[in-house]
């Protein structure tokens, strides 16, 4: 297989539990703990624009309420999204992908976007978000990898940016899982870690495919992945696994540089 150029540990969210979740506070956060690669996710407002945020609608993680797939940037703009995790954080806006895309090149942090999509709008999301990451982080190496549990997403991101790197999002592994992703010319294939084990990461290697796990937060998982050979690991526990946190383990942890 290629050598894979992506960090092991990848900051899932930004910064896991630390800061508010897809945010540029979580992504500087992140980083700050020694993390050299971050995962979060991306949605299109109607108006086309890509910003970060996980679920489809606003309740949990702004002061807004109801379905992000009816507004437009302007009025996403006006809502928070760290008041909900501490008074520390009571101001953090809503970023675009823009902004969290200059902070990672400031940084010098490898990316996953995540793809996220609404009913129906899989084709347009997928082509959207890839546009707009080929050229933020144009000539950036490695470039964003980008995900998605939508095949429909990752095919029109294939479309409109083919240079990107694709990953299949997983839970458990369906039968026909090894066809989808050579179809969509995946690189790696992200899965629930309660559903990875040495046959699957065997077989993924065997086609040429890496194995991510996530979302990782305790030793013992993450030992038992490591021995079967993971590729990479996402984890909302930075203080207690990741870069940083190596040090204080009692069992080592595959360092990046023999990935």
């Amino acid at each position: 297989m290629p050598t894979w150029p992506y960090p092991f540990w990848i900051a899932h969210r930004g910064a896991g539990t630390l800061a508010p979740e897809n945010t540029r506070a979580a992504i500087r956060e992140g980083a700050r703990h020694g993390f050299r690669m971050c995962e979060f996710d991306v949605r299109c407002a109607r108006d086309g624009m890509p910003f970060l945020l996980h679920d489809p609608t606003l309740d949990r993680t702004t002061d807004g309420r109801g379905p992000v797939e009816a507004l437009d940037w302007p009025a996403l703009a006006e809502r928070v999204a760290g008041r909900w995790h501490s008074p520390a954080y009571a101001g953090e806006p809503i970023p675009t992908l823009a902004e969290v895309a200059a902070i990672c090149r400031e940084l010098g942090l490898c990316c996953n976007v995540e793809i996220k999509t609404g009913p129906g709008d899989a084709e347009r999301s997928g082509a959207l978000i890839a546009r707009a990451a080929s050229s933020l982080w144009r000539s950036v190496e490695p470039p964003p990898l980008l995900s998605s549990f939508d095949p429909l997403a990752l095919a029109a991101a294939m479309q409109a940016a083919p240079e990107l790197p694709r990953a299949l999002l997983v839970n458990a592994p369906a039968p026909g899982w090894l066809e989808r992703i050579a179809s969509l010319r995946c690189v790696s294939l992200h899965v629930s870690h309660r559903h990875v084990d040495g046959d699957l990461i065997e077989a993924a290697h065997a086609a040429g495919c890496r194995v991510l796990a996530y979302t990782v937060n305790d030793e013992a998982s993450a030992g038992r992945l490591i021995d079967a050979g993971i590729d990479g690991l996402f984890t909302d526990a930075l203080q207690r696994l990741g870069p940083m946190a190596a040090v204080n383990r009692r069992r080592p942890v595959r360092p990046d540089s023999a990935r």
